[in-house]
């Protein structure tokens, strides 16, 4: 998909986020990293059409909830060892567009205590359902 067909798709959105939403878990193809929890951060961008997601009397169910991102990647990572960020970061960006609300999402994930030298190692990745 080109940007601008990127663009297109989403005009029509309202794009909610979570922001370096901080888990502990398991992850890592390393003996070492098996043996314990990591510190993760995952950042997630949802675009929901306009047109679900405009509230006219101010009440919750007129939106999507911001709970339902923390939920699902909670639910992700209650499953237990994951060995690659890219594992994790696919199978969140599944979970999150299956709800019939979300149009498209980015999710990242990075494990900011891997290297002294740098912020953090990452993954990125973004998909959309059809219009």
């Amino acid at each position: 998909m080109s940007r601008i067909d990127s663009l297109a798709l989403l005009a029509d959105c309202r794009r909610l986020f979570l922001s370096n939403y901080e888990v502990w878990i398991n992850i890592g193809v390393h003996d070492f990293e098996k043996k314990g929890e990591q510190r993760v951060l995952i950042n997630v961008d949802l675009w929901v059409p306009l047109a679900m997601s405009t509230p006219r009397d101010d009440v919750l169910d007129e939106v999507l909830d911001y709970d339902f991102i923390r939920r699902e990647i909670m639910a992700r990572v209650a499953l237990g060892h994951i060995h690659l960020q890219e594992t994790l970061a696919d199978d969140v960006l599944q979970r999150l567009l299956a709800h019939p609300k979300v149009r498209a999402a980015r999710v990242t994930t990075a494990k900011p205590d891997v290297y002294p030298d740098c912020d953090a190692v990452g993954v990125e990745v973004f998909g959309a359902n059809p219009a």
